[in-house]
């Protein structure tokens, strides 16, 4: 067996390279331990390892044989050569694809690479593995990575289903930083010390308020938030979305992708604390400043960072509605909604919620535009063009009558 295969980066070298800074010679990250390890001298007396190193890319985020499995006293080194080399080929281009994203979009392949590349990447790490063996309890090494290749898919329904959002840091000095554990959950209810968070938990992604982040570059980040949450923010944060089934199909709406979005320092900076928060152990960074990000942001403030709003996309661009009909050439055909259901599913196509996602959303359009003005803080494709960035003063006026009519929300 080949030693090639042996040492296994959890987050991929290419990966790790689209956070370096440009025009400098070396091929390095800085590198910090959060737990760095202590030892003791002849004399008794500790000492701390050094928390940040300035180390390449092949020497961070690697574990000797995590990926490695035993056939009696043989190794196979058959998951990272022949399943992650696969992903992660295809998952290289994707990542390129959206954090360049431009309507018209042009990219065929690049939603079911992304979400294949991500959703096992949220496995693969050892916060992933030690989340998944907690559900499988018990389970040896050698099964707990069959079960993640066999889940490999647990979450692209789900983020498929989102309101998607490419956000843009280059008017900001302070850039992203990366985790070990890189695809992070945020919940606004879900405080670090919360029974949500504990251990290898993470907030489930299908809780009406998590957001998904998933940082593209240096100045480039994904986004993907709940499209029940967007509709209607005011109900409970740890509430379950609409069907929560993760193994089915799901509606994604290209046109609906919100870009444009430009953070400013002291949103990337708090983007940059919740990425580090959750971290099992390491994080990375082009810069060694970036990685305190809690110098500049208050953990007591973890439910209110944006005004409680720092993850929404602008709901100004979101509609009602959303299900999709079709016909085959054998004379069959289907339907489904924006959530996943089908006709003969329980609430599909209930009027009653229809109605009150209805309320909810024109309610926030008009809040959104009273904290933020008529400025758009994302735009969409819209017919046959990009939305405009400023909402007319008529436009804006209409959005502001929304949440007197439907009534303010404190």
């Amino acid at each position: 067996m080949s030693n090639e295969y042996r040492n296994n980066h959890y987050v991929p070298v290419w990966y790790q390279k689209r956070f370096a800074l440009p025009n400098q010679p070396s091929n390095e990250l800085f590198y910090m331990d959060l737990h760095p390890k202590v030892h003791f001298d002849s004399k008794g007396a500790s000492h701390t390892a050094r928390a940040v190193r300035r180390l390449g890319f092949k020497h961070c985020f690697m574990e000797p044989d995590l990926y490695t499995t035993k056939f009696g006293a043989e190794r196979s080194t058959v998951i990272e050569e022949r399943f992650f080399g696969k992903i992660d080929s295809a998952g290289n281009n994707a990542v390129e694809h959206y954090s360049k994203f431009a309507y018209p979009w042009n990219g065929e392949n690049a939603l079911h690479d992304m979400m294949m590349f991500m959703s096992t990447q949220k496995l693969r790490t050892p916060k992933g593995l030690g989340w998944l063996s907690e559900q499988l309890k018990g389970v040896n090494k050698d099964e707990l990575l069959k079960q993640m290749l066999r889940l490999r898919q647990l979450h692209c329904a789900i983020w498929t289903e989102c309101v998607w959002q490419i956000a843009d840091a280059t008017k900001s000095e302070t850039k992203f930083i990366i985790s070990d554990h890189p695809v992070t959950v945020y919940n606004r209810r879900c405080g670090p010390r919360s029974q949500w968070c504990r251990g290898f938990n993470d907030p489930d992604i299908r809780f009406q308020a998590t957001h998904t982040l998933f940082p593209l570059a240096l100045d480039k980040i994904l986004i993907l938030t709940n499209l029940s949450w967007v509709r209607n923010p005011y109900q409970s944060e740890v509430g379950v979305r609409p069907n929560p089934n993760p193994f089915r199909s799901a509606i994604f709406k290209i046109t609906d992708i919100q870009t444009l979005r430009h953070l400013s320092e002291e949103e990337v900076r708090q983007i940059n604390f919740i990425i580090k928060t959750p971290a099992l152990r390491y994080i990375s960074s082009g810069k060694e400043e970036w990685l305190y990000p809690e110098k500049h942001v208050s953990k007591s403030q973890w439910n209110v960072y944006g005004d409680g709003y720092l993850f929404m996309p602008d709901p100004r661009a979101i509609h009602l509605g959303g299900e999709i009909m079709w016909g085959n050439a054998d004379g069959t055909g289907g339907a489904m909604d924006e959530y996943g259901r089908r006709p003969w599913d329980k609430d599909y196509g209930v009027e009653g919620r229809t109605h009150q996602e209805g309320n909810t959303l024109y309610r926030f359009k008009g809040e959104f535009a009273r904290r933020y003005g008529p400025y758009r803080r994302g735009r969409s494709f819209e017919t046959t063009r990009l939305e405009d960035e400023r909402d007319t003063d008529e436009f804006h006026q209409y959005h502001l009558g929304l949440e007197k009519s439907k009534g303010r929300i404190k």
